[in-house]
C-alpha cells in the first residue's frame, strides 16, 4: 500500500476499509459501507443530516457519493432517500459530496466507488436509513415546537401534520431546529410494497440539463487563468521515452511548456488544447520500444491455447468427478471459443483538471471512484490527503475505465510543475485507445458427455486467459487465484451462480498474463462466461437432437429464477411457434451482478449480411427502484454487447495496439440496432444490479440465432472477421 493510501486509511479510522495503492484502483469495488452517521449542522442551508439539505423554501438537496455516468444512479438513489424522507419529489435535486468531506466526516457517505452495477444494490440500505433518519428528526422538531408527542405526527410530501389537531408545518420551517437534534439510533424502513416514489418510472433528474446543454462534464470545466494540456505515452507496452526534442515545438503558437512527467509520458501545456495537440503531433520523439515488440495477437492466442493442456489451472467449481466421467463416456462433444481484447471507447476521452499549490491540490474529474482519485491526487502532489480534494462531475461514459486513475495522476504531475495555474488535461482519442485498460482476451475449451437419453452427464470448462485482479487488485487474489474470472460460474452466491445442474462438473482457469494492461470492462468476465456456456449449451442441445429451450429446462429444474427469465424471453420471442421464413432464433441466460437475466434474439442473413431484427430481454433484479431506468439500461447494454459481438476487437502487433480511433474500432450505428423488448420481472427479496448483466447475454443469443438461421457455428468474436455467406 502506498504511503498516501495508508494515510487515507488512517484518516478514515475504519478497520475494514482498504483503498489500495492509487495506481491499483480498478472498477471493481471491494470496499465496504459504514453505517449511517449524522453530520454536524451549521452550513449555509439547514442540514438535517449528511444526506439531506433542506432549504427554508422546502427545496431538498440530496447528497450522493456514487458517480453518474448515464446509468441513472443519482436519480435512483435520490428516489430511495426521498421515499423514506417523505418529501416532495418535485423539489428534489442532487449534488456530489467530495471525498475530502467524506473523510472529514468519518465516511458518512460510505463508498465512493461506482462499478460492478453496485450503485444501488450496495447503497440502498444506508441511503434509505439516511432519508428515514432525516424524516424522524424533522418530525421530532415539529413535535417539540407544538409540545406534542412525535408519535402523533406524520410526514408526507414535505409537510408534517399533527394528526389530532391537524396542525401542519413544512420541512423548511423546522429544518434549522431539526439539524440541532441528536439523530435516532434506529429507524424503520418501508416495505417496498408501500413505496410511492421509489419503484416508479420517474423521469431522471439530470435530463433537462442535458437537453439544454447546462450539464457540465469534465471537458467543460473552465477556471480563471486555466491552461490546457495533452499527453503522449509510449504506445509500446513496457516501453518508455528514449529522447525528444522540446526545442522543435516550444516556439509554436500558444505553447507554454514541454515536459516529461514519467519515464514513458510526455506532456505539452498551451493556451488552448488544440495548440497543445498540434505541438504534440509535431514533437520529435524516439521511443525505447521495450521488451515486448515480438508480442502479437497471434502469439498471445498461441499462449492461451497452450493453457488448455496445462497442469497449473486454478479450480473453482467441482461437482462429482468430471474427468473420470468424460473419460468413460460413449459420446463427448468439445468446442473452443475465444474473445479478443476490447477497449472501453468512452465518448468522452480521459480528462482531469488540476490546481496545485504547495499548500493544496484540487482536482475536477469525471471519476468512478472519488476516493481513489483523491488517493492518486495526493500521491502525485506529494501532499497529505487532508490538503487535497476532488470535485466529481458527470462522466461522459465510464464502463470501468474511469475506475483507473492514471489520467488523474498525470493531470496533477503536470499542474505540480506550474503551481497556482489550473491545468486541464484532455487525452486525444488516439491516446485513449492506445493507453486503454483492455478487457482481457480469453479462450475457453468446453467438453461434455451426453448419455443415451441426451442428458449431460459431465462437463469440463477450462478458461485460459488473463487475470484482471492480478494486475489491478493483487491484494484481492485468493491464493494466486482470481475469483472474478468465474463470474456467473459459481455453484452458490448472491453475486452470480451457475444456472444448470450437471452431476459431474469441473470449471477451472489456466492463468496466462500477456503484457497488455487489463481492466474492468462493463460486464467484466460475465460477458465471456455467458458466451462460452450458453453457446455450448446450444451445441449440446443440437447434438442431442433436442430443442434448445427444452434441453435447458431439464438442466434448470433446481434453478427456478434462472429458468423464469429464460421462459419470459422465450414467450416474448414466440419460441413455441416456428420463426418467420429465413430467420433464426437463439436463447441465452446467466446470473451476474446479483441479477437473473436472459435474452432471445431473432436474426436473418441475406447475401452474407447479418440483420438482427429484435431482442427480447428479461431482468429479475429483485427490487426495482425505477423501472424506466432499468429498461433504458437494458437497451443500452445491448448496444454495448452487440457492438463487441459484431465489431469489437483490439489487435496487437509489434508490442502495441493497432486500433487507434473509431475508424478502426467500430461501434454499432443506429441503423444496425435491433428493437429491444424489455421485461422487468422483479421477484423481490434481494437487490441486484442492472447496468451490466444483460450485456453478457447479447452475443450468445445472437450467435445461437445465427446458427439457427444459417447452420454456421461461430465460436470466435467479433463477427466482422467471419463470412456469413
Amino acid at each position: 500500500m502506498s504511503t498516501v493510501a495508508s494515510n487515507i486509511t488512517n484518516a478514515i479510522s475504519r478497520r475494514s476499509f482498504l483503498i489500495g495503492s492509487a495506481s491499483a484502483i480498478g472498477g471493481l469495488s471491494l470496499g465496504f459501507h459504514v453505517p449511517f452517521a449524522a453530520a454536524a449542522a451549521g452550513k449555509s442551508a439547514p442540514e438535517v443530516n449528511a444526506w439531506v439539505v433542506v432549504q427554508p423554501d422546502d427545496q431538498v438537496i440530496i447528497r450522493i457519493a456514487r458517480s453518474e455516468m448515464g446509468q441513472g444512479t443519482l436519480t435512483g438513489l435520490a428516489q430511495l432517500v426521498a421515499e423514506e424522507l417523505e418529501c416532495d419529489w418535485s423539489k428534489v435535486t442532487t449534488e456530489y459530496p467530495t471525498p475530502g468531506q467524506n473523510l472529514a466526516r468519518d465516511r458518512v457517505w460510505g463508498n465512493f466507488s461506482t462499478g460492478g452495477s453496485r450503485g444501488i444494490r450496495e447503497s440502498h440500505d444506508y441511503v434509505r436509513k439516511g432519508g428515514a433518519t432525516a424524516r424522524e428528526m424533522l418530525i421530532a422538531a415539529a413535535a417539540a415546537e407544538w409540545k406534542v408527542p412525535a408519535s402523533e405526527c406524520v410526514a408526507a410530501n414535505s409537510v408534517i401534520t399533527h394528526q389530532p389537531s391537524n396542525r401542519k408545518v413544512s420541512f423548511g420551517k423546522v429544518a434549522t431546529a431539526a439539524a440541532k437534534l441528536t439523530p435516532p439510533k434506529d429507524v424503520t424502513l418501508k416495505d417496498p410494497k408501500d413505496w410511492k416514489i421509489a419503484g416508479k418510472p420517474l423521469p431522471r433528474l439530470d435530463t433537462m440539463d442535458k437537453l439544454t446543454g447546462k450539464q457540465i462534464y469534465g471537458t467543460d470545466i473552465q477556471l480563471p487563468g486555466m491552461l490546457n494540456a495533452t499527453v503522449r505515452a509510449c504506445p509500446y507496452f513496457g516501453g518508455k521515452v528514449k529522447s525528444f526534442d522540446a526545442a522543435a515545438v516550444t516556439k509554436m503558437p500558444g505553447v507554454r511548456k514541454v515536459l516529461q512527467i514519467d519515464d514513458r509520458t510526455l506532456a505539452i501545456v498551451a493556451d488552448t488544447w488544440w495548440q497543445a495537440k498540434t505541438a504534440m503531433d509535431a514533437l520529435p520523439i524516439v521511443w525505447d520500444e521495450g521488451p515486448n515488440t515480438g508480442v502479437s495477437s497471434e502469439s498471445i492466442a498461441e499462449m492461451l491455447k497452450a493453457g488448455f493442456d496445462a497442469d497449473d489451472a486454478f479450480v473453482q467449481t467441482t461437482v462429482g468427478d468430471a474427468p473420470a466421467a468424460l473419460a468413460g463416456a460413449k459420446k463427448t462433444i468439445s468446442a473452443v471459443y475465444a474473445l479478443p481484447y476490447q477497449n472501453h471507447a468512452t465518448m468522452e476521452p480521459m480528462n482531469a483538471t488540476a490546481l496545485y499549490t504547495p499548500q493544496k491540490c484540487e482536482v475536477w474529474v469525471p471519476t468512478q471512484n472519488g476516493e481513489a482519485s483523491l488517493a492518486a491526487a495526493a500521491e502525485a502532489a506529494g501532499l497529505p490527503v487532508q490538503q487535497c480534494d476532488v470535485y466529481k462531475v458527470h462522466l461522459g461514459g465510464g464502463f470501468g475505465r474511469r475506475g483507473m486513475q492514471d489520467y488523474v495522476t498525470q493531470a496533477v504531475l503536470i499542474a505540480k510543475q506550474m503551481p497556482g495555474t489550473p491545468i486541464k488535461l484532455i487525452w486525444t482519442r488516439e491516446e485513449d485507445m492506445l493507453q486503454g485498460r483492455y478487457h482481457p482476451t480469453t479462450q475457453c475449451k468446453l467438453t461434455a458427455a451426453l448419455d443415451d437419453e441426451g442428458n449431460v452427464s459431465a462437463m469440463h470448462m477450462r478458461i485460459s486467459g488473463q487475470s484482471i485482479l492480478a494486475s489491478v487488485r493483487p491484494e484481492a487474489m485468493q491464493g494466486g487465484k482470481d475469483p472474478v474470472v468465474f463470474q456467473g460460474l459459481n455453484l452458490t452466491g448472491d453475486e452470480g451462480h451457475f444456472g444448470y445442474t450437471i452431476p459431474n462438473l469441473l470449471i477451472d482457469h489456466a492463468m496466462r498474463n500477456p503484457p497488455v494492461p487489463p481492466g474492468f470492462w462493463r460486464g467484466v468476465n460475465l460477458n465471456q462466461n455467458a458466451l462460452y456456456v450458453e453457446c455450448f449449451m446450444d451445441e449440446l442441445a443440437h447434438a442431442a437432437g433436442v430443442d434448445p429451450l427444452v434441453f435447458r429446462r431439464k438442466l434448470m429444474k433446481n434453478h427456478p429464477k434462472h429458468l423464469a427469465v429464460l421462459e419470459t424471453v422465450a414467450k416474448g420471442i414466440g419460441w413455441e411457434k416456428p420463426a418467420p421464413k429465413g430467420m433464426g432464433r437463439g436463447l441465452a441466460q446467466i446470473m451476474g451482478f446479483g441479477s437473473y437475466v436472459a435474452a432471445a434474439a431473432e436474426v436473418s442473413v441475406t447475401n452474407g449480411q447479418l440483420k438482427i431484427h429484435r431482442i427480447v430481454a428479461a431482468t429479475d433484479a429483485g427490487h426495482i427502484v425505477n423501472p424506466a431506468q432499468v429498461e433504458r439500461q437494458v437497451e443500452g447494454s445491448f448496444v454495448y454487447g452487440l457492438s463487441a459481438a459484431l465489431f469489437g476487437e483490439c489487435t496487437m502487433k509489434g508490442g502495441r495496439m493497432v486500433e487507434d480511433n473509431f475508424h478502426t474500432y467500430q461501434v454499432m450505428r443506429m441503423a444496425e440496432m435491433p428493437a429491444v423488448e424489455t421485461h422487468v420481472v422483479p421477484s423481490g427479496g434481494f437487490w441486484g444490479g442492472v447496468g451490466e448483466p444483460t450485456i453478457a447475454v447479447a452475443a450468445p443469443a445472437v450467435l445461437n440465432a445465427l446458427f439457427a438461421a444459417t447452420g454456421k457455428r461461430i465460436r470466435m468474436l467479433p463477427l466482422k472477421n467471419h463470412s456469413l455467406a
